[in-house]
């Protein structure tokens, strides 16, 4: 018999910054962003304590492009996916680590388009089902004022894994 294992992650944070799209040497969209998180609580003297984390997102393929349209900073946003670490070398051979989430889901929490937090008018962003169904460009699809949106497992993996190419960061 053997053991099970599980690698999941499921965030809801607020965007720290937008999305940076970027493609692999063989041509795959890869976008990166991150998320804060925030936990709040009472010490034993009855004060409210506060602590913030930073999580690194990267998201490939037909997600990495609805990200890279839909999101932006300041955002809240719901994030599903798992936990990846890689390694590198800097300039002087030190081994260097990064440990990120790997998108398989995103749900946008508000309804404030790609401005970002602040912004009222979202009459331009379209209101998109599963990733595979998503327009790539925002003028094809116009909506008002949508409440959520969803982009699931956006698509197929391809038979390379990009996670085996030099990533472009």
């Amino acid at each position: 018999m053997s053991a099970r294992s599980l690698n999941k992650a499921l965030l809801i944070g607020n965007m720290t910054r937008d999305p940076e799209l970027r493609y692999t040497g063989t041509g795959t969209p890869v976008a990166t962003f991150g998320i804060a998180t925030n936990k709040s609580w009472k010490d034993a003297n009855g004060e409210t304590k506060e602590l913030t984390e930073f999580h690194n997102i990267v998201s490939w393929n037909k997600m990495a492009e609805i990200c890279q349209q839909l999101l932006a900073k300041g955002m809240k946003v719901y994030i599903e996916g798992s936990l990846t670490t890689r390694s590198w070398e800097d300039e002087s051979g030190v081994t260097k680590y990064k440990t990120e989430v790997r998108v398989d889901d995103m749900i946008l929490l508000d309804s404030k388009g790609r401005r970002g937090a602040g912004m009222d008018d979202v009459s331009d962003v379209p209101n998109t089902g599963p990733a595979s169904e998503a327009p790539v460009d925002k003028k094809e699809v116009k909506d008002e004022k949508p409440a959520k949106k969803t982009a699931k497992k956006a698509e197929k993996e391809t038979d390379e894994d990009p996670l085996d190419e030099d990533l472009p960061f």
